[in-house]
This record gives structure tokens, C-alpha cells and sequence, in this order.
């Protein structure tokens, strides 16, 4: 039966070249009168479509009514039918998507709307799944200003006409539930944007993507894990307490080890070598540089593209949970780093998503980063603050990821961060700081940890704001933990003195403690100090080959010995010589040379000191856990204070001699008498020094000193951190 009145020559011509915002008002089927149905079916290349299913049995011709498009009339709703198509001799047989109702509900397009959706990746995105009765993946995405949007991929031959997308009330978020497909399945969103321009773009809310330089997203499986991870789990509270020892080893995973032939390694190759290496040298967590997605090697993960996918560089996201869940019955917590401060202008990005400035601010003032040249999110838009928040507890829930760090801080607080007069725009009081920003950052934490407070959060913050780590309800930003930028380029800058000219710089080490215990600290010898000329952590100190080792080790010790949670950069804890490569592995070659298996050796025992020795982790963020023996002995440039653990345990007494002479015969004052065990001391042969010392220890002398009631005399042996622990004995 020829019907081509009933559909309006203009439908015909939008549905034939892909201009037709609203295909299910004439696809698909529908009711024409009390007894009539009409099935309308979008099919380019056919000459002829065939609507087989629940007819009677039997197939019902179509009649071919434009490019394309066919149609049938019909008695009755014909049910859950298939279209047999024909050109020539190939015959094929496909669903049509436009008889499969909506996949999203009432109160999902409610909360979206309201940008208020606490798990938006279980709504948007791509889900494989069985809708009314077949197997397929739904497609859905936010593009509110687009006048229409389909998906496209290998299963269309990327043809923006066949599956156009419908649109979900006034929540713009267009869905479509493609039949036949699964995991593995490469798609993008076809977009004809307020613009009147077509953008082609990635999933925001995709699961997996092809691996760099492809930039397709691609349909990966997210649904429930079988995770043998429960103990770790359970008993994570007590081990991300502030009294808890923490010590973090922060990796980049394409070049911390790689395979013969020179690509980086697997999820489960990387399971098999570092977690055992993790593990064997005491650090409590593996610090992830950005495993989103992201387009280019040379960035490390910082600017990412797919904020919901594992980057493929190393798996699927199903083999990183097994990575996770390997890690964490090692006993062994995973922190990602999360980039949210900025994103990449990449063609196939968020950027003008929708053909208007949907992510970003439209205003480049308040919009772009010229440092990185990036893209800011606009977090004074609710869709978009729901969007990654979102991403946050999506990273915690999926992938039990135990602690998140947010990258460049600052660069959000600040509206004015690395822009000069009349560059920025001020906030609606005329200052500096991004209230939106802020109230992001306050709705992250405070989200994360309400939904589960045994996780962490931590804030590379180079500034002085203040309040990083104090909780939101007391006006602070939230953070579990802040990086110590400051503690670390005053001590590095010293470090890299010559060892007769530190007595000019003592106060580099010392202002520290000024501000020790106004934040949860952690101290952060990371990627970023090895890399753009700075050289290694080795290569910036001072003196011949045998003096730079010691003051490596010596300086080890005294960010072991100092308040504050520790983390070390990869290659770092077996001084590796070179700058960072990101293109080749680490120097794993070193460790058959005495000095770096040295360094090596003596981090692990450092780790291992903190473990058993609760003065040296307990108190990290109290200023009762800490107390100056000597902080002003600065010709001699000698450090000496004490650490404090709870009540019944036993303080330990840091030693730092930061010159290439031995102090012999050095009193020094401590507060109860008794033996001063040696515990640490980084001169010890085994690390690659002379083994000068205490011979084990001091026992203490009823002379007062320092102001101390008791005093003992040690040896510091040159360029060395002597930890002594006491251990009372009989006491008189």
C-alpha cells in the first residue's frame, strides 16, 4: 500500500540526509486509528525492507516511500519484529532501534535536570544490557543546546542517519537503545550543534576508548565485579586514620617498567611486578599518575579526555579492578590522580560540546588556561558540577579506588592563577578567589566522604589558603590531606648547597615546622621535581659521588623523621641519576650498583621503622607529636628534635648533620633516661655508607642539657640522620 501522505514530504527529507531531530515521532511503530498501526523503518542502502516478526507469522513487505525509508500498514502493534533488508544479491536482517521505548525513568531525567544525580554513569554513557527482551547496549548523552544527536560506529558504518537519538524532555539528554551490539563495540556521538555544525565527539561519560592515536570511545562492560577484596575494605577506615602510617609510591605505569618489546606493560603484568615491589618496600599506597584516558603520552595523564575510562594503554577497565583488587589483598591502597581543573581543547573533547561552550566558560578570561593551553570547567554550572562529582564517587564505587588527589589546586581557587591585570575576571565581590570553584571542591569532599568516609581525599595546593584540610562544615575545603609545596622547595633548595654554605640557608629547613600542624600534611618529593631541567632528586646534590649519596640518604632521613605523611616519586628511592624520561623505562640497571641498591635498602627500612614505631606516624598533624632538642645549631648545621607517639609508646630522638664532618662526642638533651637505641642511621655499611655511629646506641647521663632533665653523647657520623629510639630499661 503506497502511504507516502501520511508522512510529510518534509519528515522524508530530513530522515533521508539525517536533518530530522525527532525520528521516533515517525519511525518505528505507531497507532494510525483504533484498528490501523503504521511501522516506518529508516534503512539507507535497501531496496527493499521486509518487516518479519510477529505479523501472523509471516513477513510483511514494505513499501519503499523515500531514500531509505519504507513503511507497511498493518492491523495490529506487530510486536517485537525485525527488519530483512535487500540490495541485489546481499541480504541482511537487523532490529530496528525505533521500536524499543526509553531506557531513562522519571526520576533519573529528574535528578539530571536538577544536576543533583549521584550516580549519573549508571544513566549516562554507553550500558550493555537486555531492554525489552534483546540484548544491545544503550547510548545516552547531555547536549541540551544540539538540535540533534546520534550515535555512530563500526555497527552503522558511522552513518549519523540511523540512529538518531530521542530526546528526553527538556533535560537535554538524547538516549537510544541500539540492539545487536556489546563490549568492544567503537562508537561517537554525531552532534549538529546550536552552531549548525556537526562535531564529532567522544562519550564524556564513556567507559573505554580505543588506544592513542584512536580516539573512538569504545563500549566496555562496567557491570558487577566479583571483588575478593573485603578485608582490605573493611579494615581501610583505621588504615587512612591521620594517626595511621601512611607512605605513598607515586608511579607513572607506561615507564616504571616495560615489556621486551618496549611497550608498556598490562594491568596484569603490572599486578605481577609492582605490586610485589610496592609491597616489598613497606610503602602503604601506589600513588596512579591520571589513568582516564587521554590523547597524548607527552601530558602523563594531565589532560584528559575520558574521564570515566581506565586509558587503554594498559587494559580494559575490568583488568585495572583486577589490578585494584590485586593491589588491596597485598595490603596495599590505590590513589588516583584526578585532573579536574582543566581539560584539552582535542576536536573529539568536551570542548563546545554541543556546538556552545557547554563545559567551559564561554568568556577565555574565565575559560582557558594559556599555561597549559586548556579549557576550565564552567563550575558554576550545576549539569557540570554534577558531572564531576560524579566522576569522583564513580572511581570510589566501580573501581575501589581508596583515596582520590586533586591535581593543581590552585590553579581553581585562584580566578587570577597565572594571569595578569585584565586578563581575569573578579568574582561577583570584586576578588581574586573562584567561589564557584570553592563550592565545588566543598560538594566533592563533602559527597565523597558522606557516601564513604574511609576514603581519602588530597589537594596539590601550592598556596597558603587556608583550611585545605579542615572539613567543610567548619569552613575549610574538605581535604583528608594536603601536599607540603612549601616544605618541599625550601628543603630541596637546601639540599642543593654546598655543604659549607648551608649554614646560611639553615632556616630553609626549619620554617617548616612553623606551619607543620596547621594542615594534615604530606610531604611530596614527586614527579614534578624531576622533570623540565630540574634533574634527578640525586643529581641536585652537592659534593663528589660518595657525598651525594649521603646526602641523599640524609635527606631521606630527615623527611622520614619529619611530621607529615611521605611520598616519593618512582626511581627516586633507588636515586636514579637522570631527569625522568617518560618515553623509556627506569633505570632498573642502577640497583647492581652498591649506592643505589643502597638508597634503596635504606627506604625500605624506613618504611619499616614507621611501621613499628608509632611516634614516627601517630602524631604526624599534632604539634604534641613533635619537639625541638636543638633547631638553631646553624654553624654547625645540625638538626635534633623529638617525636612523640600515645601515651605508653616510646619517642624517638632525629639526628641530622647536613656537613661532610663527623660531630663526635655530641651531647645532646632528652627527656627520660634510660638506652637510646639506634634504629636508623643512613652511614650504616649496609646502605652503602662507612658504618660510623653509636655502635647500637647511647645510655643516657643525669646531666641536664637542652633543657632536658637527661643527656646523652652520640656520634653523627657526615651527612647523616641517626634515628634513637628509647628503650627504658631499669629506671633508677
Amino acid at each position: 500500500m503506497q502511504t507516502l501522505s501520511r508522512l510529510a514530504a518534509e519528515d522524508a527529507a530530513a530522515l533521508a540526509t539525517g536533518r530530522h531531530i525527532n525520528p521516533f515521532s515517525v519511525l518505528g511503530p505507531h497507532r494510525l486509528a483504533a484498528e490501523r498501526w503504521v511501522v516506518r523503518s529508516l534503512v539507507p542502502g535497501a531496496e527493499a525492507v521486509c518487516l518479519a516478526g510477529d505479523v501472523d507469522g509471516t513477513g510483511a513487505e514494505m513499501t519503499r516511500i523515500g531514500d531509505g525509508i519504507f513503511e507497511v500498514e498493518l492491523a495490529e502493534h506487530p510486536g517485537a519484529y525485525r527488519l530483512q533488508a535487500r540490495r541485489g544479491e546481499d541480504r541482511w536482517e537487523v532490529e530496528d532501534p525505533y521500536r524499543f521505548g526509553p531506557v531513562i525513568g522519571e526520576l533519573d531525567e529528574h535528578l539530571i535536570a536538577e544536576g543533583t544525580h549521584q550516580a549519573l554513569w549508571n544513566v549516562l554513557g554507553a550500558h550493555i544490557r537486555s531492554h525489552e527482551g534483546v540484548d544491545g547496549v544503550s547510548f545516552a548523552v547531555w547536549a541540551p543546546a544540539a538540535e540533534r544527536v546520534s550515535v555512530v560506529g563500526d555497527f552503522n558504518d558511522w552513518d549519523g542517519r540511523r540512529h538518531v537519538m530521542r530526546w528526553r524532555g527538556s533535560t537535554g539528554v538524547a538516549e537510544i537503545f541500539v540492539p545487536g551490539i556489546g563490549d568492544g563495540a567503537r562508537y561517537k556521538f554525531e552532534i549538529k550543534g546550536a552552531d549548525g555544525a556537526i562535531h564529532l565527539k567522544a562519550d564524556p561519560v564513556g567507559f573505554g576508548s580505543e588506544h592513542p592515536p584512536g580516539n573512538a570511545s569504545v563500549v566496555r562492560d562496567i557491570r558487577p565485579f566479583a571483588w575478593s577484596d573485603a578485608d582490605w575494605m573493611a579494615g581501610r577506615a583505621e588504615r587512612h586514620r591521620r594517626e595511621a602510617p601512611i607512605s605513598v609510591y607515586e608511579v607513572h605505569l607506561p615507564s616504571w617498567s616495560r615489556g621486551e618489546d618496549g611497550r608498556p606493560l598490562g594491568w596484569a603484568a603490572l599486578a605481577d611486578r609492582l605490586i610485589p615491589y610496592v609491597q616489598e618496600m613497606g610503602f602503604t599506597h601506589l600513588e596512579l599518575m591520571p589513568v582516564s584516558e587521554y590523547p597524548f603520552d607527552g601530558s602523563w595523564g594531565y589532560q584528559p579526555i575520558g574521564l570515566y575510562a581506565p586509558t587503554a594503554r594498559h587494559g580494559t577497565p575490568n583488568d585495572f579492578r583486577a589490578f585494584v583488587d590485586r593491589a588491596h589483598r597485598a595490603g596495599i591502597g590505590i590513589i588516583l590522580d584526578w585532573v579536574v581543573g582543566h581539560f584539552p581543547t582535542d576536536a573529539h573533547g568536551l570542548g563546545r560540546f554541543d556546538g556552545t561552550p557547554l563545559y567551559e566558560h564561554a568568556d577565555p578570561r574565565e575559560g582557558f588556561h594559556k599555561d597549559w593551553n586548556t579549557l576550565i570547567f564552567n563550575y558554576g554550572r550545576r549539569e557540570v558540577q554534577n558531572y564531576l562529582v560524579a566522576n569522583a564517587r564513580y572511581w570510589i564505587e566501580e573501581y575501589h579506588i581508596d583515596a582520590l588527589r586533586v591535581d593543581a589546586v590552585a590553579s581553581m581557587l585562584y580566578r587570577d592563577y597565572s594571569r595578569n591585570a585584565g586578563e581575569w575576571v573578579p568574582n561577583q565581590y570584586g576578588g581574586r578567589e573562584n567561589l564557584e570553584a570553592i563550592a565545588f571542591l566543598q560538594r566533592v569532599n563533602r559527597e565523597v566522604y558522606g557516601a564513604d568516609a574511609t576514603i581519602m581525599t588530597i589537594a596539590e595546593e601550592s598556596t597558603a589558603w587556608p583550611g585545605v584540610s579542615r572539613p567543610v562544615h567548619e569552613g575549610g575545603l574538605g581535604f583528608g590531606y594536603k601536599w607540603n609545596m612549601g616544605w618541599m622547595n625550601d628543603t630541596l633548595r637546601y639540599m642543593g648547597e654546598r655543604h659549607e654554605h648551608r649554614s646560611w640557608h639553615h632556616h630553609l629547613m626549619t620554617f617548616g615546622l612553623h606551619y607543620a600542624f596547621s594542615e594534615n600534611f604530606m610531604l611530596p618529593l614527586s614527579h614534578d621535581e624531576v622533570v623540565h631541567g630540574k634533574g634527578s632528586i640525586l643529581a641536585r646534590m652537592p659534593g663528589d659521588e660518595w657525598q651525594r649519596f649521603a646526602n641523599l640518604r640524609a635527606y631521606y632521613g630527615f623527611m622520614w623523621g619529619h611530621p607529615g605523611k611521605k611520598l616519593l616519586f618512582m626511581g627516586s628511592e633507588f636515586g636514579m641519576r637522570d631527569e625522568w624520561n617518560h618515553d623509556v623505562a627506569l633505570p632498573w640497571a642502577s640497583l647492581d650498583y652498591a649506592l643505589h641498591e643502597g638508597v634503596r635498602l635504606l627506604v625500605q627500612d624506613l618504611n619499616a621503622v614507621m611501621h613499628r614505631t608509632p611516634a614516627l606516624y601517630f602524631r604526624d598533624a599534632e604539634a604534641g607529636g613533635f619537639e625541638w632538642v636543638d633547631g638553631g645549631n646553624t654553624e654547625a648545621s645540625v638538626f635534633s628534635w623529638l617525636r612523640w607517639g600515645p601515651e605508653g609508646t616510646s619517642p624517638v630522638l632525629c639526628l641530622f648533620n647536613f656537613t661532610h664532618h663527623e660531630r663526635a662526642g655530641w651531647r645532646f638533651g632528652v627527656p627520660l633516661p634510660g638506652r637510646w637505641v639506634d634504629v636508623v642511621n643512613s652511614d650504616d655499611e649496609r646502605y652503602g655508607g662507612a658504618g660510623r655511629g653509636n655502635a647500637g646506641g647511647c645510655a643516657t647521663e643525669a646531666e641536664p642539657y637542652h633543657g632536658k632533665p637527661h643527656s646523652i653523647v652520640a656520634t653523627l657520623p657526615p651527612l647523616s640522620a641517626v634515628f634513637l629510639q628509647h628503650q627504658p630499661g631499669d629506671r633508677p
